[in-house]
């Protein structure tokens, strides 16, 4: 088969491009074939291609380098915010332990110069609560419920507090020696999930604090009432014995002026309510001084009167005559004991008297006892009241064995039943 036929068979036949090169005598010829070309081309447009792209990149980098620093920048920047503000929380934590740290110690410090000046207190209360238990007459505590306090009468009886349970809270303050855990001491057993120590220890604190302060305000309370008391004892010593027209001694008062005690510093009235307590046993001691040195005694307790003061029939006579004593039914030989402190003037027989006894107790107060069956003291002896100085019986002028008992004041009798009235109202202020 020709060529001319394989053409109309197949279509037309291409033939391969050929490159002549001819120098002078020499001819070369070079067939390019279709892959040969296509992978030149292929070359070339990738070498195109690569040259744009890199012109590209180079006029374009800039841009790029600008962009991806500015990101760069940006993500920085953000971290460092991070890692500020979580610097910042830490140092907000640390400052915030700091001042819980700080007030946790200044309250410690303040609980513990309050605990201090508890026991301080205790220390100076000690001598005068002794005192105040020896000499305040604390009133028998009412029947009736707690909140009443008024008696049949309608008067207001003032609420006794006994000098032991006053000691007893400042003996032992909150908090001393205690080894009970703090959740005991706080509001609740069981705190809140959400509460954190700081605010647990801050209620421990007041609850403690209000602790403090209530037995602090216990303290002045019943301080200020046992001087109420005091001072209620010294006025019924005083008007019992003014009723009964015996003297009182007034030097000890300073000045006709009084008032309640007001301090300007509320830090002082602790020391002003023990100052008012010590004023008021002061006032109280003096008269019970005072009281202590008028026969107020019964010289024959438990035993009737046969005879009282004034005017009566003279038992001998018959006739009207002042007896200027009072007489006491007693059996020979029981003891005649003495009214008051004082000292022995007279002791031996005295006419109409019989065996005598007269003591002087100051103040132009005497007393006699007489128709004694034994004088067992002797003249200058000191003696104090209660004291026995001899035994009853019917000496001297007498229809029978008694004991003849008289009260004088600068010379002149007295009816001793005053006294002895006297005596029975301020006994238990004694």
């Amino acid at each position: 088969m020709n060529v001319a036929s394989q053409s109309a068979v197949f279509g037309r036949r291409r033939e391969p491009h050929t490159v002549i090169i001819a120098r002078g005598d020499q001819i070369r010829h070079f067939t390019i074939r279709p892959w040969l070309a296509a992978f030149c081309g292929s070359a070339l447009a990738a070498v195109v291609i690569g040259y744009l792209l890199a012109t590209s990149y180079l006029v374009l980098r800039d841009d790029l380098i600008g962009a991806t620093t500015a990101r760069q920048a940006r993500m920085q920047q953000t971290y460092e915010d991070r890692i500020s503000a979580l610097r910042s929380q830490v140092d907000r934590i640390t400052s915030r332990q700091l001042l819980d740290q700080q007030l946790m110690e200044t309250k410690v410090s303040e609980l513990l110069e309050r605990q201090s000046q508890l026991s301080l207190r205790h220390g100076r209360l000690g001598p005068i609560l002794e005192r105040a238990e020896n000499e305040v007459a604390t009133p028998p505590m009412p029947t009736a419920k707690p909140d009443e306090h008024a008696d049949a009468t309608g008067s207001i009886q003032p609420t006794a507090y006994s000098v032991a349970s006053l000691a007893a809270p400042l003996a032992a303050p909150v908090g001393v020696d205690d080894t009970r855990p703090f959740s005991l001491w706080s509001t609740r057993a069981d705190p809140l999930p959400s509460e954190s120590a700081a605010d647990r220890a801050d209620k421990l604190f007041v609850s403690i604090n209000n602790s403090l302060k209530a037995i602090e305000s216990q303290q002045l309370t019943r301080i200020a009432t046992l001087a109420d008391n005091a001072y209620k004892s010294a006025d019924a010593i005083s008007q019992a014995l003014e009723a009964a027209g015996l003297p009182v001694d007034s030097e000890f008062e300073k000045s006709d002026v009084g008032g309640p005690l007001i301090p300007l510093d509320s830090s002082l009235v602790f020391d002003s309510k023990v100052k008012e307590l010590d004023e008021a046993l002061d006032a109280l001691d003096h008269l019970k001084k005072e009281a202590r040195r008028l026969p107020l005694a019964n010289p024959a307790p438990g035993r009737s009167v046969t005879s009282p003061f004034g005017v009566r029939t003279d038992p001998i006579l018959g006739t009207a005559a002042l007896h200027s004593g009072m007489d006491f039914r007693a059996p020979v030989g029981m003891p005649a004991k003495v009214t008051a402190g004082g000292v022995v003037v007279k002791a031996g027989w005295n006419g109409g008297y019989g065996r005598m006894i007269e003591v002087d107790h100051g103040n132009g107060f005497v007393t006699r006892y007489g128709h004694l069956s034994e004088i067992d003291v002797a003249v200058g002896q000191k003696l104090d009241a209660g004291d026995v100085i001899g035994k009853t019986g019917n000496s001297g002028r007498s229809t029978g064995p008694h004991l003849h008992y008289e009260v004088r004041h600068n010379g002149e009798a007295i009816d001793p039943l005053r006294f002895l009235t006297v005596g029975k109202k301020v006994e238990r202020y004694l």
